[in-house]
């Protein structure tokens, strides 16, 4: 008696639905539901039917699924910049949570975000040739010429970290203006006198935001900002506007920062160009609370936007107005609080 042996697979060109189907012995359409990313098929009818594929050499074709069903399950993503940690750490996440309901994330890199709405717009018409069923703005917004575009064809767009006068398209953002705010608050209330501010690009409604609610607490105590440069959220540029800011006889003794990326900078150049203890000679605040704030060379006291409930909400958008297209454009603004470390002193 001789043992028994796997049939040698198919070639894969020859192999179709209906071989997988009678090798595992269930339908066709139990096999369609296997490879349907988030179709209800039972665990044991799964089982068999991917042995059969395996063995067979069996792949699904997800271009004539495409075709079909004329939805190719891809989320367009873009954003401006990575060096930022906390867009690497947003980026991992959309992607878990787009993947776990059977979508998958076509990265986009905005190279220049100083062409503005005009740069941005050719490269969404550039996205939209490969049939994405929706698109997320990270860091970077569009013109409401093209998002008009976009909603006539069905593609709900929604703009991540940032506010724009767009009717037609979703934004999910923090409560920015409250951040700025709440970094004056913690700053005057550990004795701060003269304050400075690095703000980010001076386009970017994340950096509007931040300055105006910062300004605005510092004015209701009657105090005013006493220096204030651009980083260009860029982490050299930051440290340029760090010495341009202690660049007086009076130096500031507090800084906030408007994110993580460009406070350390300013804490490197404050502690390796110009000698200066943090907290004891100067303060600083940054914003996000990336993975990094917390390390031990750092130590930094921030802002944390929740980005797990803005990235779920992101999702949570788009993928409702895919499968119902009903949705109209949301407005969400996601909370923020203070993370203290141990570059503010103790009240």
């Amino acid at each position: 008696m001789t043992d028994s042996v796997d049939p040698a697979p198919l070639s894969v060109g020859r192999v179709t639905l209906a071989d997988v189907a009678a090798l595992a012995g269930v339908s066709t359409s139990a096999v369609s539901r296997t490879f349907t990313p988030g179709a209800s098929v039972a665990k044991k009818t799964r089982a068999l039917v991917l042995k059969a594929a395996n063995q067979l050499g069996y792949r699904p074709n997800a271009i004539a699924r495409t075709l079909s069903t004329r939805k190719s399950r891809i989320i367009g993503v873009v954003v401006s910049y990575l060096h930022n940690q906390f867009y690497p750490t947003v980026l991992e996440r959309l992607s878990q949570l787009l993947q776990a309901r059977g979508y998958h994330v076509l990265l986009f890199i905005n190279s220049d975000p100083q062409d503005g709405d005009e740069g941005v717009d050719a490269l969404v018409l550039d996205i939209l040739q490969y049939q994405v069923d929706g698109i997320v703005l990270a860091s970077t917004t569009m013109s409401s010429r093209l998002a008009a575009q976009c909603k006539a064809v069905g593609i709900p767009i929604v703009l991540f970290n940032r506010a724009a006068a767009v009717e037609e398209a979703s934004t999910v953002t923090s409560d920015n203006y409250e951040g700025g705010r709440v970094a004056a608050r913690l700053l005057l209330e550990r004795g701060a006198e003269r304050i400075g501010f690095i703000s980010g690009l001076e386009d970017s409604s994340t950096s509007r935001d931040r300055e105006r609610g910062f300004r605005d607490e510092l004015s209701r105590h009657r105090k005013r900002l006493y220096a204030c440069a651009s980083g260009e959220y860029n982490y050299d540029i930051a440290r340029s506007a760090t010495l341009q800011l202690f660049n007086r006889p009076r130096k500031p003794d507090a800084v906030f920062v408007a994110n993580d990326h460009m406070a350390f900078s300013a804490m490197d150049a404050l502690r390796n160009d110009l000698n200066l203890r943090i907290p004891q000679d100067v303060q600083v605040i940054g914003f996000d609370n990336v993975p990094q704030a917390s390390w031990g060379g750092y130590q930094l006291t921030t802002i944390e936007q929740n980005s797990e409930v803005m990235i779920e909400a992101t999702v949570s958008i788009i993928l409702k107005h895919i499968e119902t297209g009903l949705v109209m454009p949301q407005r969400v603004v996601v909370p923020v609080k203070a993370i203290l470390r141990a570059t503010t002193l103790p009240v």
